[in-house]
């Protein structure tokens, strides 16, 4: 069996590849990688090697490629899928490598290292310029996965005060790192330090904004690690100028290199060219990590890491993909819409839903729950580890269901504690194998699970559908479908709605839809690719 290696690993990690009986390891560059594709079964990258359709067409043989790293931005998901080919990273490999550095950062931007090494070059001695101390100071965290864990307990030895903010991760969780979770703006109002470590999602683009940053603290200062596109730059250069934030030190950019960006020469900036994660430990680690997972699929079939479904036979394919679809975008529905934060899932299986591998939409259930909140491509493969990491509790059960559609799946989002309320969603494919919903919390109504919909509360009043339309039409936002539902016959009852939207709709049609009289609920969801 052949395995490419295109770009550079570590020694040890190819070394074992060689060791291995069975393998023939090829090690390539861009100019040779082409003529070794056609007999090739597992395919090995870091960044430079950009797997795209054009390489995969010239590799038929591919059963897998392994990514150094955790990004798989380089490589084509929905074609690897497609044809069968399993891809899998290293998450964590690097973690220990981000968070020392995201500490190292944090660090150089309460004592201004950077600013007074540049003065003693100059011949300067600012012995006055000494900064602050982190002791007994508050460092808030943004993400609480693999690095906010680690920064985590860099923070508790240095005797500083530790909260965050994580919406898929359990109190419990939390607790065991000493950590406090809170709501996002009790963190922006008591934090001394604001770090982030959460992955780019519609809802974290430009999370660091002019709005976000007049809720700090004055003189906070910020670390990013993590995506460039988190903060907007022009916003945070003007909070810096102004002193409204006191530092900024950033390994990330919204364009890399940067051209243009405002934050660039700022004095109270500290910049490192994204190598975070950049050390020869990491780089040894996650070169030896890969190697280990491709040849134990090879070998032995174990995967490890995927970020994509594996590969399934003809007939279980065709059985399980539409429910697997159903399966996720229930999730990705409960967990936008529920009021809090999610500590257990309840999953209920009724006909032939059952039959076709309820471990497998368990886990696609799990996906759509945190897919979008995660660094990591979270799938049928990867996301019970994640979620049983994260502390979050799984309910199943099967039932009979006697009237409307047999074949259905209900998945409801539940606090941590039970007998508290929650929200569900119940839903099931049509004979096109389109993924339905066919009632909230418990409410009867049909609607499509695809693109951006505004999930309203109401009360059933006269009047309502036309002036959420009218409303919406004054936005300039058009509405593909309007699906309502209430609970009983009655005017005042309470009723639900799920009005599919076309383009891409800003969260700023939420406040005039909060607004009107009847509307006592209005979020934004997004499923799919939206």
């Amino acid at each position: 069996m052949k395995v490419i290696v295109a770009d550079k690993i570590s020694e040890r990690g190819v070394d074992l590849l060689k060791k291995t009986p069975g393998l023939n390891v090829v090690v390539t560059t861009k100019d040779t990688i082409g003529a070794e594709l056609a007999d090739a079964e597992a395919l090995i990258v870091r960044s430079a090697t950009r797997v795209t359709r054009d390489l995969l067409a010239k590799a038929p043989k591919l059963r897998a490629v392994g990514r150094a790293g955790v990004g798989v931005d380089n490589i084509d998901l929905q074609e690897a899928t497609r044809r069968g080919v399993l891809v899998m990273s290293t998450p964590g490999g690097n973690a220990v490598s981000v968070a020392e550095h995201t500490f190292a950062l944090l660090l150089a931007l309460a004592r201004q290292v950077p600013k007074l090494d540049s003065a003693l070059r100059e011949g300067r001695w600012e012995k006055s310029s000494s900064g602050t101390e982190v002791r007994k100071k508050t460092l808030g965290l943004i993400g609480l996965g693999r690095i906010g864990s680690e920064v985590a307990s860099r923070a508790e030895a240095f005797d500083m005060r530790v909260i965050a903010y994580d919406p898929y991760i359990s109190e419990s969780a939390a607790k065991e790192l000493q950590v406090e979770l809170v709501p996002l703006d009790k963190l922006y109002a008591e934090s001394d330090f604001i770090s982030l470590h959460t992955a780019l999602s519609p809802a974290t683009t430009n999370m660091i904004n002019a709005v976000s940053i007049a809720k700090m603290k004055k003189g906070a200062r910020i670390v990013n690690a993590a995506r460039g596109e988190l903060i907007n730059e022009t916003d945070l250069a003007e909070a810096l100028k102004s002193g409204r934030i006191g530092g900024a030190a950033l390994d990330v950019f919204i364009e890399e290199p940067p051209k243009n960006c405002p934050l660039i020469g700022l004095h109270n900036v500290i910049g490192t060219p994204h190598i975070a994660g950049s050390t020869q430990e990491a780089q040894e680690e996650v070169g030896t990590q890969v190697a280990v997972q491709i040849r134990d699929y090879l070998a032995e079939g174990i995967i490890r890491n995927a970020v994509n479904l594996p590969a399934l036979s003809a007939d279980q394919y065709r059985r399980v993909r539409p429910y697997l679809e159903l399966a996720e975008r229930l999730g990705s529905l409960v967990t936008q819409a529920a009021d809090s934060r999610p500590g257990r899932i309840r999953i209920r299986y009724a006909g032939e839903v059952a039959e076709v591998g309820t471990h497998l939409l368990r886990s696609a259930v799990l996906a759509g729950v945190l897919n979008a909140v995660l660094d990591e491509k979270v799938n049928v493969v990867n996301a019970p580890a994640v979620a049983a990491a994260r502390g979050l509790a799984v309910e199943e059960e099967t039932r009979r269901r006697e009237h409307g559609f047999p074949h259905t799946l209900e998945v409801s989002a539940l606090p941590e504690k039970s007998g508290a309320a929650g929200f569900s969603a119940e839903g099931t494919v049509l004979f096109d194998g389109t993924p339905r919903v066919l009632a909230i919390d418990g409410i009867p109504l049909e609607a499509q699970l695809d693109g951006t919909i505004l999930f309203l509360r109401n009360n059933d009043e006269p009047g309502v559908i036309g002036s959420v339309g009218s409303t919406l039409g004054k936005l300039g936002v058009n509405i593909a479908t309007f699906s309502l539902g209430r609970r009983e016959a009655a005017r005042g009852a309470e009723a639900v709605s799920l009005v599919r939207l076309d383009g891409k709709v800003p969260d700023s049609i939420l406040e005039p839809m909060r607004a009107l009289p009847a509307i006592t609920q209005a979020k934004l969801l997004r499923l799919g690719n939206s």
